[in-house]
């Protein structure tokens, strides 16, 4: 439960500062570098291995797509607040990935412990 609200602050500190940024720079260019660093993180972090991590990978990818779509079809506003969307889904499959990476790394540091009470009575 405590890796979940870790993540959840996360994901709310990123928004809150991604908000602020695009209200700032609204008729700037799309800047997709953010989200699409993300993406290759979460790829790399083995998000496409994790169903939950996987699911918001695919989302970031979508989200990314849709954004430069809405950029070209001149819809900045939209397209930022969509761009900021992919990025956070991003870094939480990022999170998520972690996370599971920790939990198989935890349940085989038990396993290798009972084995060893088994040999060692």
């Amino acid at each position: 439960m405590r890796h979940v609200s870790k993540i959840g602050i996360m994901v709310f500190a990123v928004a809150v500062v991604a908000v602020a940024i695009a209200a700032g720079c609204a008729s700037t260019p799309l800047r997709t570098e953010p989200s699409t660093s993300g993406i290759a993180a979460a790829k790399e972090g083995g998000a496409a291995e994790v169903p939950q991590a996987s699911l918001y990978l695919q989302l970031a990818k979508e989200e990314l797509e849709l954004a430069e779509k809405m950029s070209a079809d001149g819809e900045e506003e939209e397209a930022a607040s969509m761009l900021l969307r992919s990025e956070a889904d991003a870094q939480l499959a990022v999170a998520l990935s972690h996370g599971d990476a920790e939990k198989l790394e935890a349940e085989q540091a038990i396993a290798r412990v009972n084995q060893l009470k088994h040999n060692n009575p």
